[in-house]
């Protein structure tokens, strides 16, 4: 599993809308100053976000984005899934209503969904809170 520029870049915006006023909309101008983000690829970004209810926004001169519930309420995994779809590590798992014809004998199966229960367990596990309050890793 390899997450997109679109995940990454999703969950940046995220955290530095997090690290804002909570009370203040945001220009995404600032955002993509901060964040060394394209402002075209943020407002691809940011208007998935909105259509789905993670962001609030207003237009105009004082206007812009801000979280539409506290950081502590979304995962990391809600964002990933939207900006990224599915988080299956095989494509068999993708859509459970178009099972794979190899299901009755594949000896793997059992092995990527363990896998994928891990990888969703490890993403939802995570708040954006969480992500906003660690410490970066240093390089050594």
């Amino acid at each position: 599993m390899k997450i997109s520029t679109r995940g990454r870049y999703a969950l940046r915006f995220m955290i530095d809308l997090a690290l804002q006023n909570q009370d203040q909309y945001i220009a995404l101008k600032d955002i993509s100053a901060r964040q060394s983000i394209s402002l075209k690829y943020l407002e691809q970004i940011a208007s998935l976000l909105s259509k789905h209810g993670l962001l609030t926004s207003i237009r105009g001169q004082q206007g812009g984005y801000k979280l539409a519930r506290s950081p502590e309420k979304y995962s990391v995994g809600e964002v990933l899934r939207l900006t990224e779809g599915p988080l299956a590590p095989v494509a068999c798992l993708d859509n459970p209503d178009l099972p794979c014809e190899r299901v009755s004998v594949c000896k793997t199966l059992p092995f990527w969904k363990g896998l994928y229960k891990v990888i969703e367990d490890y993403v939802d596990n995570f708040s954006l809170a969480d992500l906003v309050n660690q410490e970066p890793l240093k390089n050594s």
